[in-house]
């Protein structure tokens, strides 16, 4: 998947709903990305946090798939597309931030009261609160950090008409960590 390609499913899709949240696609993750930068993540992981969803621009489902019973999966949709020209280190945490929020669940008591009506449907259809087993497993994977990092942003960035910077700046950035993977 190329730079273009990226820009055109935010141009053409990005408008769509954010899953009943008061965002578009497209404002969700601007704010995504925001969020990183703000604290002073990597430009991997600003990277991750932009394009986490980018899943749900390529695989369709409608608005609010959950409330039919669909979880689309869009955290594994788009890593066969993005392989070939990022890292792991963007690559694992968007891979694991649906599973990140399934740790958060089991390991931080206040976390699940913090979910969106759409977050707490979409963790049932995804498999549920981790046990405590499978939080420490998780917990012990490579980029399980990062995740979380990246879940928090995902939870906080559903505010309506939040300043962020634009699409072509993150466009930038992802440009850089696509230059710097081929380079290796």
């Amino acid at each position: 998947m190329s730079l273009d390609d990226i820009r055109s499913l935010f141009e053409r899709h990005g408008h769509l709903a954010y899953s009943g949240e008061p965002v578009t696609q497209l404002e969700h993750a601007l704010q995504s990305g925001a969020l990183a930068e703000e604290e002073s993540a990597s430009d991997e992981l600003v990277a991750a946090a932009f394009l986490h969803d980018l899943g749900h621009l390529l695989n369709l489902r409608g608005e609010t798939p959950t409330q039919r019973g669909i979880d689309d999966l869009h955290q594994y949709f788009a890593l066969p597309f993005l392989r070939p020209v990022l890292s792991d280190a963007v690559l694992e945490p968007i891979r694991l931030h649906v599973d990140a929020k399934r740790c958060l669940c089991a390991i931080d008591a206040t976390y699940f009261g913090q979910l969106s009506a759409d977050s707490v449907r979409s963790l049932e259809l995804q498999g549920g609160i981790f046990s405590k087993e499978e939080a420490e497993a998780f917990l012990q994977k490579p980029y399980a950090e990062d995740a979380l990092r990246l879940r928090r942003w995902d939870d906080r960035a559903k505010l309506k008409d939040r300043a962020t910077p634009d699409l072509e700046h993150y466009l930038k950035l992802v440009e850089r960590v696509m230059c710097r993977h081929v380079a290796v």
